[in-house]
């Protein structure tokens, strides 16, 4: 922090400068100090003592002098050949020193803790057309080719310098009194930091969002964030500042605004609670109070260039409403001071421990500095926007490389889970949904991360790497659209169907760990349907992903539900068959006795065992059960009727244990993880 403070907070005074005339005659000098001394000095006790009066004496009244002195002052100038003389005009040399003097007397003498300036229009207007008018005199005699150089007018020369000096250190203390009259207010519109949050990767919920939502700046008061000063004040320090450059008096002048608008800055983001994290600091941190430092980081930063920038950019134009160059110099260079903090803090950002869960923070950031980069406009001097565009690109450079690296993670991530415990029950593995509902959070940033992997591409070599698979990679970048006609896919969409293909394979492996081949498919059916419901249920990434990969996907668990379906059921259809019953043109009733009792217990074992699995998906579960019933349930009513003749008696109730519509009850009952649902039925 003491850094950032030292950056924002600058000393304000009035540097020393020296003036000499051709004789080397000493000019009454500006003294090095925060505040310019306004007491006497001994040249202007030598200036008393050399009019023969003190301040004390009486004057003419004010009323009458002032046009006679202009008018005198209009002659001098105007005439050529009495301006090329020696000679200063007395009435100017004596009376118009001694006037101007007077005045700054008045002003020393208000006994007030606030800005003296202001409280009489007329006489500010004087006094500082007073001080104009003797800076031109300054500048008259020092640049024109005077005759000689006499003790009159040097003396004069001195005389003039010094009340300049005074009148100038009186209006510095009145400039600064009002900058200081004000901070930039922070009201109820200004921004809280947000509550912390958390990405939850296991949610099922499409709902789920973490975004750090930031204000929206384009709604808010156009005057929300400009300093809190009145229009009198403005215009009295734009009367001030005006004086001040016209006199020669630039550099103090802007020396106390910038001090006191840094000032006021630093002030304002503190009590915004901004502070600036050292690279130890970070990590140290807990990711949950790092993230909320970035959410903090985030939220001030949009509101300082949203608000206070375009503010302060209006009241610096303002003050300044003479010299828009100065006002924009002043501008650009308070807003760099201010903006450069904020980058340091993404830079240490930028180097901290990359893990999945600290990705969408880092792409937040990413963003937050693609909106700075809008704003930065002809508010800004030419050099500063440059400057700050270049460390801008540095700062998102690192961010960018530090996003892309976490992505890749999640590649690696996804082929270390080699866990060799298969899923209870079939059902969607832990790995598929953080997967996906990682991908689906990833691609609400599309934009950014498109940038983010250009970027990476391009550092990695892509575009020219000799080797294979970089070949094949630039080989998506560059190449023309598909035979298909489907567009050549982007850099993130790479990234995105590399980490598919990855978790494709890792379920596949997982899938064998089931030793019930049925069980296998199911799990497959499970994991895919997630997949694609969720791929299907977010704009962002089912374009990504394009309608002939979802297709594809769709054929394939349409290819396990066959696949399920021939595993458990072809041998609960070959009990029911009508072959194989009948010798010489009779049924065999043994045969037929063994038939049923096979049927059941296939039957039975069947529900008792997939009753217990789980589909979550209550489409894919209604589909499964209508295909089963679709089957079974026509084949044992054809079988039933057909041969519950040929048993009479206890032989029917002990062969034919279910009627078909029992067959479509019990197959309703599959899937729902539920072992109890045949015991309860039974008794």
């Amino acid at each position: 922090m003491e850094k950032f403070l030292a950056n924002l907070d600058s000393s304000g005074s009035f540097a020393k400068k020296k003036s000499d005339n051709a004789g080397h005659h000493h000019i009454h000098s500006r003294h090095t100090s925060d505040r310019i001394d306004i007491g006497k000095s001994d040249g202007q006790e030598k200036v008393d003592q050399q009019n023969g009066s003190s301040n004390d004496e009486h004057l003419p009244e004010e009323a009458s002098l002032p046009d006679q002195f202009f008018e005198e002052v209009d002659r001098f100038f105007n005439d050529d050949h009495r301006s090329k003389t020696s000679e200063i005009p007395k009435c100017i040399d004596v009376s118009f020193y001694k006037m101007v003097e007077s005045m700054i007397v008045k002003y020393e003498s208000k006994e007030t803790s606030s800005a003296k300036f202001g409280q009489n229009e007329d006489q500010d207007a004087l006094f500082l057309e007073s001080l104009k008018c003797i800076s031109k005199l300054i500048n008259k005699i020092t640049t024109d080719q005077f005759s000689s150089r006499s003790s009159n007018l040097l003396s004069s020369l001195n005389n003039a310098s010094i009340v300049l000096h005074r009148g100038m250190s009186l209006l510095d203390e009145e400039f600064r009194l009002l900058l200081d009259q004000r901070r930039i207010v922070l009201d109820s519109k200004t921004p809280k930091t947000p509550k912390h949050s958390s990405f939850n990767f296991s949610s099922q919920s499409s709902q789920d969002s973490d975004r750090c939502l930031l204000p929206d700046s384009t709604e808010s008061n156009e005057d929300e964030g400009f300093p809190n000063f009145s229009t009198e004040a403005i215009s009295n320090m734009n009367k001030i500042a005006t004086a001040m450059v016209s006199c020669g008096y630039e550099a103090e002048c802007c020396m106390a605004y910038t001090c006191f608008r840094r000032n006021a800055f630093r002030e304002a983001l503190n009590k915004l609670g901004f502070d600036s994290i050292t690279i130890d600091d970070a990590h140290r941190m807990q990711w949950e109070s790092l993230e909320r430092e970035i959410a903090s980081w985030i939220s001030i930063f949009k509101h300082c260039y949203r608000n206070l920038f375009p503010g302060e950019r209006k009241f610096s134009d303002a003050i300044f409403s003479e010299y828009p160059s100065i006002s924009q110099r002043l501008f650009s260079e308070l807003a760099a001071a201010v903006i450069t903090p904020f980058l340091s803090f993404s830079e240490v950002i930028a180097l901290t421990k990359r893990s999945a869960e600290r990705l969408f923070k880092f792409l937040d950031m990413c963003e937050t500095l693609n909106d700075l980069l809008t704003t930065i406009d002809d508010s800004y001097s030419k050099e500063t926007s440059q400057d700050l565009t270049s460390e801008i690109a540095v700062v998102k450079s690192q961010l960018a490389e530090a996003a892309a690296s976490i992505f890749c993670e999640l590649e690696n991530s996804i082929k270390s889970d080699q866990g060799r415990t298969p899923v209870p029950s079939g059902q969607v593995h832990p790995l598929t949904r953080y997967t996906m509902n990682y991908l689906k959070y990833a691609c609400e940033y599309r934009e950014t991360l498109e940038e983010v992997f250009r970027f990476h591409h391009k550092n990695e070599g892509f575009d020219d790497a000799p080797n294979q698979e970089n070949h094949d990679i630039n080989e998506h970048l560059t190449e023309m659209p598909n035979d298909d006609g489907t567009p050549k896919k982007s850099p993130f969409a790479i990234e995105l169907i590399a980490v598919m293909d990855l978790l494709d394979a890792n379920l596949e492996m997982k899938s064998r760990l089931y030793r019930d081949p049925a069980l296998r498919y199911v799990f497959l059916m499970n994991n895919g349907r997630y997949i694609l419901q969720k791929i299907k249920g977010s704009n962002e990434i089912h374009n990504m992903m394009g309608v002939t990969w979802c297709r594809k996907r769709s054929t394939q668990l349409r290819q396990y539900h066959k696949n399920y379906q021939r595993e458990t059921w072809s041998r609960v259809l070959q009990c029911i068959s009508h072959e194989g019953l009948q010798a010489n043109g009779k049924v065999v009733k043994a045969v037929l006795k063994e038939r049923f009792k096979n049927f059941n217990a296939l039957f039975e074992e069947i529900h008792r065992t997939q009753s217990t699995w789980v589909v979550s998906d209550e489409q894919l579960q209604s589909e499964l059960r209508v295909s089963i019933s679709a089957v079974v349930t026509p084949a044992y009513r054809s079988f039933v009727g057909r041969f519950k003749q040929y048993l009479e008696g206890r032989s029917m109730d002990k062969y034919i244990k279910y009627q078909p519509e029992d067959i479509e009850t019990l197959i309703d009952e599959l899937f729902d993880g539920n072992p109890m649902s045949m015991g309860r039925r039974r008794n």
